[in-house]
């Protein structure tokens, strides 16, 4: 049981003492449970990107944005650290960091609306899209978490993030992989292959929440497998962003 998603691993529902999965209980964790709480995620995160949305006037009020995109990028990091180190706080980390990233993503979304208008509701719709063609692939049976599928999304999301961190590192020196932001054919290839392993993780994450809950996980769990789901769809949607803004640039 292993996910892309760092927030998803094979110790996840684990109990830290014993080493043993968790025993179901009165209040034990459920999967309506879990979606419910991955729903109020995601309106907290709508709520903290309409904030940093209506601050946006235009290319003068950048420099104002700045603070609201680094700090929600920032804070938005740190908490979803906490979380992965400290499950027992996911009731109080996953709404945070679902607030934190919102402020991110609108700040961030505005800019790129500004730039190419109408890419910001086609990349949220292009994500649950994703997310629900996903869930129903995973329900029918489509496609199957098998070992051997975890192991080469686990590998390929590895490859991606240690790309990103290298290109990061490069950005210091003045270097950068053209084919990470730019709109060549290599570069769109790129960005739709990321897209494809993001989407795929959702898969990962059904299965290790589906197993959380068959295993008895504790209540709290519902909070860390929602904040689990919400990385992996802020992280698709991202991706969808960068991917339309490539292809809109070449028009």
């Amino acid at each position: 049981m292993q996910s892309g998603n760092p927030a998803l691993n094979k110790n996840t529902f684990l109990d830290a003492a014993s080493g043993a999965v968790f025993t179901r209980d009165s209040e034990a964790m459920t999967i309506n449970g879990t979606v419910n709480k991955t729903g109020l995620l995601l309106i907290l995160v709508l709520v903290g990107a309409m904030v940093s949305w209506s601050r946006f006037a235009g290319p003068e009020s950048l420099p104002a944005m700045l603070p609201l995109m680094l700090g929600g990028a920032i804070g938005g990091l740190v908490l979803a650290l906490v979380t992965v180190f400290k499950k027992t706080w996911a009731p109080i980390t996953a709404p945070l960091y679902a607030v934190a990233e919102g402020l991110f993503i609108g700040a961030l979304s505005a800019i790129f609306e500004m730039r190419y208008p109408g890419i910001v509701m086609q990349a949220v719709g292009l994500t649950f899209g994703t997310m629900a063609a996903m869930l129903l692939a995973y329900r029918s049976g489509l496609i199957r978490a098998t070992e051997k599928f975890k192991l080469g999304i686990v590998a390929a999301t590895g490859g991606i993030l240690l790309l990103y961190l290298a290109n990061f590192a490069m950005g210091f020196f003045g270097h950068s992989m053209g084919f990470i932001n730019g709109s060549s054919g290599v570069g769109i290839a790129f960005s739709v292959v990321v897209v494809v392993i993001a989407a795929l993780n959702l898969i990962l994450d059904f299965d290790l929440i589906e197993t959380g809950a068959q295993s008895g996980a504790p209540k709290y769990m519902e909070w860390y497998g929602a904040f689990a789901l919400v990385v992996t769809l802020v992280w698709l949607y991202l991706e969808l962003l960068r991917l339309l803004s490539k292809l809109q640039s070449r028009n």
